[in-house]
């Protein structure tokens, strides 16, 4: 059953992980469905032979649409509108606050590109400060890199600069998915049999509201609009 479990709750990361290098595929997922349902229908245990096919259809369907909706990838947008919709209607969402002069924000790209297929419940966007001037007014952004956690619609976490990173350009991917996670923003996707990864969102005041200004360092960057 273990087994089952494991590649059930693989199946929507299957389904969006190469959404960037491949067409959508039919034939692909379908293949992915009868290896599952084969399994399932041979199973032991009566209660995975009975749940497990209706439970598979509607992970599939959820991947699908997930993969839809752009779970999976990391992506700009470029429309303040669709960046505010986005913010306030995904369930888990990090917004990077970019700017394409600075060095520190090419290197931030490269590790959320990392984390976007990983953790397919949270949707990973960027957006380049200029063609977003109300949020970065609104937000009180003024310090870049500038991560923007949000939890169903609000504001739980931001994180400026490096400084929580070690102050260091060659900080690892895993240095960044730790500081994330303790904001509750990084969502596998979960399936009926198991829980999920889940995290506990850290009691510091910037979980509850924004937090203006913050502390800088030499390399990052301060701008205006």
């Amino acid at each position: 059953m273990t087994r089952i479990h494991s590649k059930l709750n693989s199946l929507a990361s299957r389904l969006v992980e190469s959404n960037d290098f491949r067409e959508e595929d039919e034939e692909d997922d379908d293949a992915i469905f009868a290896e599952l349902e084969a399994e399932i229908e041979n199973d032991a245990d009566a209660t995975v032979r009975d749940r497990g096919l209706e439970q598979l259809r509607l992970e599939m369907q959820r991947a699908k649409e997930m993969r839809e909706n752009a779970h999976g990838r990391y992506m700009e947008i470029t429309n303040e509108k669709e960046a505010i919709r986005i913010s306030a209607n995904e369930p888990h969402c990090v917004i990077h606050f970019y700017h394409s002069n600075f060095r520190r924000c090419e290197i931030m790209d490269k590790h959320l590109a990392k984390l976007a297929p990983k953790y397919y419940a949270t949707r990973f966007i960027r957006v380049f400060v200029e063609n977003v001037p109300w949020l970065v007014e609104k937000l009180a952004i003024k310090v870049l890199p500038c991560l923007m956690c949000f939890i169903d619609g609000v504001s739980k976490d931001r994180l400026i600069g490096f400084e929580e990173l070690g102050n260091n350009d060659a900080f690892e991917t895993a240095v960044l998915e730790l500081r994330l996670a303790s904001s509750g923003v990084l969502q596998k996707a979960r399936n009926a049999y198991e829980s999920g990864v889940t995290y506990n969102v850290s009691s510091s005041s910037n979980t509850t509201k924004l937090r203006r200004g913050g502390q800088t360092d030499q390399d990052d960057d301060v701008f205006d609009l």
